[in-house]
């Protein structure tokens, strides 16, 4: 692992979950050095205590965790908190990834891995833009979707659908681009910012769990143009 870093301006809070106890420990300490206020703990359950009493910004979570997996905990989590996931995991399947996902990580970060690009990875986070509420049209109407900027609510038939914040944003994005074709690359600067890296193909899995949450298979809502990304339904 590769520590090399020098230190950026941060502040935000950030959790700290791995059962490799050292490890955790070194992320923390490059963390508060970075300017953070950041803490350690090894299980899952501690973690949900601590994420519930700290309401940190970011939370970075090991998949393989004592008591409850990281799967687990990060599911409990977007119970009740809108905090950035950060998702580690020593697994290189597919699957592992696509599931942390599934649960509300918003990013994940594959072990072995560098400090420098995990703090880089958190400064991204933690700069991230908040969108604006444009007071004009702080309710948008899609057929049977509505996506109410001010109260941050997305309803379907008036039913309330509950989104991560990275969801939320995506789909703020595509309404307030609509309908221009937008790119992976254009929606990561818009909502992870452009200081962020990583595979692009992170969007193409929250389209898909925001599509399912949304109940739009067919594309009712957000169509995909082959080749070019993602655009919202004119109706």
């Amino acid at each position: 692992m590769n520590s090399g870093y020098d230190s950026p301006i941060l502040a935000g809070r950030v959790l700290v979950v791995d059962d490799e106890e050292p490890l955790a420990r070194m992320v923390t300490t490059y963390l508060t050095r970075a300017g953070c206020a950041a803490e350690a703990t090894y299980a899952g359950p501690e973690a949900l205590d601590l994420a519930r009493s700290r309401d940190p910004d970011v939370v970075v979570l090991d998949l393989g965790l004592p008591g409850l997996d990281g799967i687990e905990v990060c599911r409990r989590l977007r119970t009740f908190s809108e905090c950035y996931v950060l998702m580690l995991t020593a697994r290189g399947s597919e699957e592992d990834k696509l599931a942390g996902l599934a649960a509300g990580a918003d990013d994940y970060i594959t072990k072995p891995f560098s400090i420098r690009e995990l703090v880089a990875r958190i400064a991204a986070v933690l700069r991230r833009p908040r969108h604006v509420v444009d007071s004009t049209e702080p309710v948008r109407v899609y057929g049977k979707l509505t996506l109410d900027l001010a109260a941050h609510e997305v309803r379907v038939e008036g039913s309330p659908v509950p989104l991560t914040r990275t969801e939320f944003d995506l789909l703020t994005a595509l309404s307030t681009h609509q309908p221009q074709v937008m790119t992976r690359r254009r929606l990561i600067d818009i909502v992870w910012g452009p200081a962020w890296v990583g595979d692009e193909r992170l969007v193409d899995v929250h389209i898909g769990n925001l599509r399912r949450k949304l109940d739009d298979d067919s594309g009712r809502y957000i169509d995909t143009v082959r080749g070019l990304g993602y655009r919202m339904v004119d109706q």
